[in-house]
């Protein structure tokens, strides 16, 4: 424990592939470390970071970081890779795409791979997020895989939501998806430079007049839109100022404790439902019952819906 106390990479690391492991007996021994440590957590300011493929995620908060270590503030890059549909394998290859970042010492980038998980983030990001608060980290940043249906997830899980957008793709007009603009805190439009700086900037004045057309937060907050070139090395510091006037407003009014709050609340649920599902399936007893229903689901002789509540039921009874 007062080895990630002290910041200690290699420890930290082990701790991370700990809360990582579907072993039963990891899992409770990670919950124990993490236990422990949550009177060093919550201090930090969480991030995340989504956007299109291909509009310059990992340049950009390589920048971001640098400019964060460059005044001192400990960054801890969480970069989630997608997972492969058959070989449940990932290339976690953020390391070499930040790899100023990742020789800074004030930095640490852990990529992690989807898993099972839907929303663009990994089985146990928040744990994560704990972890590197303990270690003494100032800012976590979240990276996702991409925006997607199911890509709002991390905003369940950090404090400040960036949207990364990129100019001259076709969606200024449509405002790309409604739900993730409603849960932009801010949009940065990239690879403002060049012959593409003024459609940055006529994306930059459309953005803004579609943020005003949706519904009034409750944070109290107006979303911002700005404009970044990782050539120039422009932007990155208007980010950071305007996170910190984000900051000062829901750190005011209240809401900014009463979010994590309801994010630890809907931690709580989501993990019910997983742990709840995880014992199901790894239950010898249940294992025959599932090929089972599985083999009556292909045939259409019973419907997936009211066979998963033949499952519940039937565990139940085994249970108790």
């Amino acid at each position: 424990m007062d080895a990630i106390r002290q910041g200690n990479r290699v420890v930290l690391a082990q701790a991370i592939t700990l809360a990582e492991s579907q072993r039963a007996e990891d899992v409770m021994l990670a919950q124990r470390v993490i236990t422990e440590l949550l009177p060093q957590t919550g201090k930090s300011v969480r991030i995340g970071i989504t956007g299109v493929p291909g509009v310059g995620k990992s340049t950009f908060i390589e920048s971001f970081g640098k400019h964060l270590t460059a005044q001192k503030k400990k960054v801890a890059v969480l970069a989630v890779d997608p997972s492969s549909t058959k070989t449940r394998g990932s290339i976690l290859g953020d390391k070499t795409r930040m790899e100023n970042l990742a020789k800074d010492p004030n930095a640490f980038i852990r990529p992690s791979s989807t898993g099972s998980t839907l929303g663009g983030v990994a089985d146990c990001t928040r744990e994560t997020i704990l972890l590197c608060e303990a270690a003494g980290f100032d800012v976590i940043i979240v990276e996702t895989v991409g925006v997607g249906q199911s890509e709002t997830a991390v905003r369940n899980m950090v404090d400040f939501f960036l949207l990364l957008m990129l100019a001259g793709a076709g969606d200024e007009l449509q405002g790309i998806k409604k739900g993730i603009m409603e849960m932009a805190d801010a949009v940065v439009i990239t690879k403002a430079d060049g012959e593409n700086k003024k459609l940055a900037d006529l994306a930059r004045a459309n953005y803004q007049h579609a943020l005003h057309l949706l519904n009034v937060s409750s944070s109290g907050w107006t979303p911002k839109v700005s404009t970044s070139s990782a050539l120039e090395n422009r932007g990155v510091a208007d980010v950071c100022t305007l996170i910190e006037t984000y900051l000062e407003t829901v750190k005011a009014n209240g809401y900014f404790e009463a979010t994590r709050k309801e994010q630890n609340q809907l931690w709580f649920h989501e993990s019910l439902n997983s742990q709840l599902r995880r014992r199901i399936m790894q239950s010898k007893k249940m294992s025959t019952r599932l090929a089972q229903f599985e083999s009556q689901i292909a045939s259409e002789e019973i419907l997936p819906s009211a066979a998963a509540q033949q499952i519940i039921e039937e565990f139940y009874r085994t249970s108790l």
